[in-house]
């Protein structure tokens, strides 16, 4: 078991979560248990399942639960496009947090790869 917080892809998927949470910020307030609410959900759930997936006892466990942060990603990077063209967020808000997005999915797969190498 090891402390997610000392984690760099939890750390990145964090900071990804208060700046999907900033930037939903100003959306419609018609759109408060709708898109607002699914990006938040989607950005939480990639933190949250590395962080649940360190307390599990073994690597494969861990893994299973980046597998799961992974598709929250996914979804992320969907509603994140569908924002931004709603004209919801700017086109340099989109590609920051895109980026973001992207550098998590890589730092995601190393770590799945490396869990899965060492089973």
């Amino acid at each position: 078991m090891q402390d997610y917080h000392n984690l760099k892809v939890w750390q990145i998927a964090h900071e990804i979560t208060l700046s999907i949470y900033k930037a939903t910020s100003s959306f419609p307030r018609s759109e408060t248990f709708g898109l607002t609410s699914q990006l938040r959900r989607a950005a939480a759930s990639i933190p949250e399942n590395i962080a649940e997936g360190c307390g599990r006892g073994s690597d494969a466990d861990f893994a299973r639960f980046l597998h799961i942060a992974m598709g929250s990603t996914n979804e992320l990077e969907y509603e994140l496009l569908l924002a931004k063209d709603l004209s919801y967020i700017t086109e340099d808000v989109f590609l920051n947090l895109n980026n973001s997005i992207r550098e998590e999915k890589q730092m995601l797969t190393s770590l799945i790869k490396k869990l899965k190498a060492v089973s």
